[in-house]
């Protein structure tokens, strides 16, 4: 599902996704151009074979502070890199494509897995994905629309 770099679709620094074949319509993402993948908060993450690809499966936790709605997503492993954190930390992480809707648009997104727990936002969204027909504008915040009312609440009122 990917869209041509030829296409510009305006998006602000912060935006509101959906993680499409997954229960997740809505979490709220940091845009990072700084970032080369794109990272989701995920925990309980196990490697696993089936039919002799290798497999992972983890939960997500879309809501900053909430055990509500956790999701179990199951898929192939793409990839595992050595990812360095803005604090200059070192992680070997697992790297899966999800399908992803940002600002209207379905898009195929190189994500790694990590606990983001400390962290602000659930999800990064990097260069990678931003390639496929994006531009950032970092003084707007969800341009690409918000999420309703009902689920910004959920999250804590941060949105």
């Amino acid at each position: 599902m990917s869209r041509s770099s030829n296409s510009n679709t305006l998006i602000g620094w912060r935006e509101w996704v959906s993680l499409p074949g997954t229960s997740i319509e809505w979490i709220k993402a940091k845009i990072d151009t700084g970032a080369r993948s794109s990272s989701l908060h995920a925990f309980d993450i196990v490697e696993f074979t089936r039919d002799g690809e290798e497999w992972v499966r983890f939960q997500v936790r879309p809501w900053q502070e909430s055990r509500e709605d956790i999701t179990e997503i199951e898929c192939p492993v793409h990839d595992r890199r050595d990812v360095r954190s803005s604090s200059g930390h070192a992680q070997r992480r697992v790297v899966v494509l999800l399908p992803l809707r940002l600002a209207g648009h379905d898009v195929t997104a190189e994500v790694t897995l990590t606990n983001r727990d400390e962290m602000g936002f659930r999800m990064l969204i990097g260069r990678q994905t931003l390639r496929q027909g994006f531009l950032v504008d970092p003084s707007r915040s969800f341009v690409g629309g918000r999420a309703p009312k009902h689920t910004r609440r959920r999250n804590r009122g941060r949105a």
